[in-house]
């Protein structure tokens, strides 16, 4: 890949679409956008420029237009990365979509219903802060992913995420609000006096104390491995692991662009592969 060529990343999550601008191997920028329709598959398939994208793709770069104006007269291939089938199948109408597949994937021991997404990531972990790695995804579903020095696969696990956990009591029980991760501002009181508080202090402490507990255990295999925090709650997680145990998280990180380095490093070791 030549520093000329530019190409978009897109990882499709269970809540957004995640976009990523490259030239060559330099990330330029990043934006997030909502799920697409069916009824946008003809236009995806009759785009012959980037211009030609649903407005709904190109709004959050309208206004910056240094970005826009070198990627809108080119049909950019687009390198897409997804958990929600029925977006795969909907973007495989654009004439230059490239679906990445665990095959691609430089790590070992890979088992076959491992998600794309974190497979990415903690390739892209590895890939930029050194084998062993953990990942720690705090999107809809918290995942934890980890691969050891020799770029084996150890496993993980997969939890309800934040925000699922804080709004499934207002949608299964009689008389629980459900309450956004936005609307919590500050780590909240452990003993909380009403009921708001009191969700958020039963999902928040026992998040964090899940996720120091696989934190420990992975150290305990790997002590001088990095963690790695990405996903849309994952910077609020992590702050509210330092104000706790501040002593403990020096050796861990938040960087949401996990999976477009994975993508990276993908993309290269396929174009290596051809040219050998």
């Amino acid at each position: 890949m030549t520093e000329m060529e530019a190409w978009l990343g897109l990882e499709i999550g269970n809540s957004r679409l995640h976009w990523g601008w490259f030239e060559g191997e330099n990330l330029q920028t990043t934006w997030d956008t909502p799920h697409l329709s069916r009824s946008i598959e003809q236009q995806l398939a009759q785009c012959k420029t980037f211009a030609d994208l649903p407005q709904e793709i190109l709004s959050p770069l309208r206004s910056n237009t240094s970005c826009l104006s070198p990627l809108a007269s080119r049909l950019l291939p687009i390198y897409i990365a997804s958990v929600v089938p029925s977006q795969t199948v909907l973007w495989q109408a654009y004439p230059e979509a490239h679906v990445i597949s665990l095959d691609q994937i430089a790590l070992l021991r890979i088992y076959p219903t491992l998600g794309i997404d974190r497979a990415l990531a903690v390739l892209g972990a590895g890939e930029t802060f050194g084998f062993p790695v953990l990942v720690i995804d705090a999107g809809t579903a918290l995942t934890f992913t980890g691969a050891d020095g020799d770029r084996c696969l150890v496993g993980g696990a997969i939890l309800p995420g934040l925000s699922l956990q804080l709004q499934s009591l207002g949608q299964k029980t009689a008389n629980l609000p459900s309450i956004a991760a936005s609307e919590i501002l500050s780590l909240p009181e452990r003993w909380a006096m009403n009921t708001p508080e009191a969700i958020q202090s039963g999902v928040i402490y026992t998040l964090i104390a899940s996720i120091r507990d696989f934190i420990m255990a992975w150290w305990k295999q790997f002590p001088d491995s990095q963690i790695c925090f990405k996903g849309g709650d994952g910077n609020l997680l992590l702050e509210y692991l330092r104000s706790l145990y501040p002593e403990f998280t020096t050796k861990i990180v938040y960087e949401p662009n996990l999976t477009f380095w994975g993508m990276r490093s993908s993309l290269q070791n396929s174009q290596s592969s051809c040219l050998s």
